[in-house]
C-alpha cells in the first residue's frame, strides 16, 4: 500500500514565531500530522501556552526562546534542536513584526532597520542554519519563508515591512535554485488578511473592514486553520517536486 504522503511521523520541524497567529496555525497542522515540532519565539509564557495546545495531538513539542535578530542565538537555538531530535526536515521562518504606520519620508533608518532585522535578516539566518543541518544530514528538506501581500501590492506607511516581505520572496527563489542539488526545496507562503494579534487594530476598525473585506472573494478573514494544511503539504513528501513558488493564502484577494 502506498504510504500516506501527508504523514509526518518521525519528521522534525521548526516554526519561528510559533507561539501565536499564523505561526501557531502552521505548528498546529504539523503536530496534527505527527511531526515533532519546535516553536521559537520571544515570549516564554506564550510559547508554553501554544505548546500545551500542540501536545494535545500526542507528539513531541519543544519550546525555545530566541530573538531572531541575534545571529549567535539563532545558531545556538537551531543547534539545540538538532542535538535534541536530530537534523531538521522542515523549517518555517515566520517570525515577524509590522513596525509603526509611518510615512516613508518620516521613517528613520533606525526604524527601518528595526523591522528588516526581524522580517528579512532573521528569516535569512534561520533558514541558513536549517539548510546547513539539512545538507550535513544528506536527506534534503523543506524551507519556507513567510511573506505577505505587501510583497505584491503597494502598502503606504509601511516601507520597511513591504520591502522585507518582498525580500523574503526573492530570498526563497534564490535558495530554491541554489539548494536544489541537495534535495532542499524552498517556497514562500504569502498570507492575506488574517485575524491575528498583528492585524487586530486594523480589523477592529469599521472603515477598514468595510473597505477591505468586500475585496476578499472568500468574504472572511483568514485563520490559523487556513495555513495548517499548507504547512503540512510543504513539509511533506507530497511537495517533493514543488519549489521556488509563492503560495498566496488570501481568499482570492489579489485576483479580485
Amino acid at each position: 500500500m502506498t504510504p500516506n504522503p501527508f504523514d509526518l511521523t518521525g519528521h522534525v520541524s521548526v516554526v519561528t514565531g510559533g507561539g501565536s497567529g499564523i505561526g501557531l496555525g502552521m505548528a498546529d497542522g504539523l503536530a496534527r500530522a505527527g511531526a515533532s515540532v519546535a516553536i521559537i519565539g520571544r515570549s516564554p509564557d506564550r510559547l508554553e501556552t501554544a505548546a500545551a495546545r500542540l501536545r494535545e495531538h500526542g507528539g513531541p513539542v519543544l519550546t525555545l526562546s530566541c530573538d531572531v535578530t541575534d545571529e549567535a542565538a539563532v545558531t545556538a537555538t537551531m543547534a539545540r534542536i538538532r542535538d535534541e531530535w536530530g537534523s531538521l526536515d522542515s523549517c518555517f521562518a515566520n517570525a515577524g513584526v509590522r513596525g509603526t504606520f509611518t510615512p516613508a519620508l518620516d521613517t528613520s533608518l533606525a526604524e527601518f532597520r528595526s523591522v528588516t532585522a526581524v522580517d528579512l535578516d532573521g528569516v535569512f539566518v534561520t533558514l541558513r542554519e536549517a539548510a546547513r543541518q539539512m545538507i550535513a544530514a544528506g536527506r534534503g528538506g523543506s524551507l519556507v519563508g513567510v511573506s505577505s501581500l505587501g510583497a505584491f501590492q503597494g502598502m503606504p506607511r509601511q516601507p520597511a515591512y513591504a520591502a522585507s516581505k518582498a525580500g523574503v520572496t526573492a530570498l526563497m527563489d534564490s535558495l530554491a535554485v541554489e539548494l536544489a542539488r541537495y534535495g532542499i526545496r524552498a517556497n514562500t507562503v504569502a498570507p492575506g488578511w488574517f485575524d491575528t494579534e498583528m492585524t487586530a487594530e486594523g480589523l477592529a476598525d469599521e472603515r477598514f473592514r468595510s473597505r477591505v473585506l468586500p475585496r476578499v472573494p472568500a468574504r472572511r478573514w483568514g485563520s490559523g486553520d487556513d495555513v495548517a494544511g499548507v504547512a503540512v503539504y510543504l513539509a511533506s513528501p507530497a511537495s517533493s517536486y514543488h519549489t521556488a513558488d509563492v503560495l498566496r493564502i488570501d481568499g482570492g484577494y489579489l485576483k479580485f
